[in-house]
């Protein structure tokens, strides 16, 4: 399990990368806090948008 303790590009990128089974660049992403769950993040990869919780889950965000 890969544990996210901060909004820090680089281990979002490896987390992202890992789970979606391609390399994602941290210049290439945009991180933000998720105001509807306390520790998660929004993240914004090529036109689609992830949550990431801060167990290091990585679903798609299916609000968008």
């Amino acid at each position: 399990m890969d544990i996210v303790y901060a909004a820090e590009k680089t281990s979002i990128a490896d987390v992202l990368s890992n789970r979606l089974r391609n390399r994602v660049q941290p210049q290439d992403i945009e991180v933000h806090e998720n105001p509807d769950e306390t520790g998660s993040f929004l993240v914004m990869w090529r036109l689609k948008l992830y949550v990431v919780s801060p167990s290091g889950d990585v679903v798609p965000d299916l609000l968008v």
